[in-house]
């Protein structure tokens, strides 16, 4: 078939038709270029040019969401590891009440939207990109730097608990609306920690989760390249494979989850993964990602499959393993 572009490989794989290769595109950290919208951007659009990606999903700081209502890190200075925590809000139930909605046009959050619109400049409308925007029991969960705190608020302070979780919802619903209006083709809705099976009750993740992630998604409503990515080993898929989006992203390879043919099967969204990122990209040879891409178009013909990874790969992934992915899905056709 003709050669498609990159913007038109992902929209026909999103929606089923047939493609020319199967779209790939990979995501991480850069933890030392990430502190600054200049920097972000550089090292965003790096990974699309240097790997040619046919989607790039940004990778902003992890901590931003946080910083906006107040918490404080300091960057490690070292380009494998995570920055450290220096100050948290929730220290007790009272503290939930002092949360309220900011202004995403300021802050960490308005540094991310300039990033936003660097990258969109770089890339010129030729690689759909979408950016990373956390749940709101997400961003409350890394306010309190406990997540088992939270989980107890949810029965010693549901109410307090609540009222943190809207003005955390509302913030982000018009943050989400922003970044597609400065040209973002959809947000990446990650559930984070909380999408371990264990992390909650069914029932408390329905309650203090689906609800108010649903208000984010729903702000995001008509943008053409919506994810929700689900987190953690044994995940809650089966939780929010109904959520709004135009495509489901997980660690398929990671114990307890489903495999992409699985969810397929019970899904008309398209589904993103089939590269493990912590065992074969990261310490396996070019020959194992390979067949691994291969295995990934076997189990769903190739229709509906972005191939990507479980999440983010570590800064120290081999760039073979990589280039090896890439080369592979540009030799698959679906």
């Amino acid at each position: 078939m003709t050669n498609l572009s990159k913007r038109d490989r992902v929209m026909a794989a999103l929606r089923g038709d047939d493609v020319d290769s199967v779209p790939i595109g990979l995501w991480g950290h850069d933890f030392l270029r990430e502190w600054s919208a200049e920097g972000l951007a550089a090292a965003m659009l790096e990974q699309a040019r240097t790997y040619d990606y046919d989607y790039l999903k940004v990778n902003p700081r992890a901590t931003c969401y946080a910083e906006a209502w107040g918490c404080r890190y300091g960057s490690a200075n070292d380009p494998a590891r995570r920055p450290d925590i220096e100050s948290w809000v929730l220290h007790q139930p009272s503290d939930l009440e002092s949360i309220r909605p900011v202004d995403c046009s300021t802050g960490s959050l308005g540094e991310q939207l300039d990033a936003l619109r660097l990258i969109g400049d770089g890339l010129s409308g030729e690689v759909p990109y979408v950016q990373t925007v956390f749940s709101p029991l997400s961003v409350v969960g890394r306010m309190a730097n406990d997540r088992e705190a939270v989980r107890g608020w949810m029965s010693e302070a549901p109410d307090a608990l609540h009222a943190a979780l809207a003005a955390v919802t509302e913030t982000l619903a018009v943050y989400a609306r922003a970044c597609i209006e400065i040209g973002a083709d959809g947000i990446f809705f990650p559930t984070t920690e909380w999408g371990a099976a264990g992390a909650c009750s069914p029932e408390q993740y329905a309650e203090f989760g689906r609800r108010h992630d649903l208000d984010v998604l729903a702000a995001a409503d008509g943008a053409s390249f919506n994810i929700f990515h689900v987190c953690q080993p044994h995940n809650i898929m089966d939780a929010v494979l109904d959520y709004p989006a135009a495509a489901v992203n997980w660690a398929d390879h990671d114990e307890g989850n489903a495999d992409l043919a699985d969810v397929a099967a019970r899904t008309d969204k398209a589904v993103m993964g089939g590269i493990d990122e912590k065992q074969t990209l990261m310490n396996g040879t070019p020959a194992d990602v390979r067949a691994q891409v291969e295995e990934a178009v076997r189990q769903t013909g190739g229709r509906r499959l972005l191939l990507a990874p479980g999440c983010s790969i570590s800064p120290q992934t081999p760039p073979e393993n990589v280039h090896a992915a890439v080369a592979a899905a540009r030799g698959q056709a679906g």
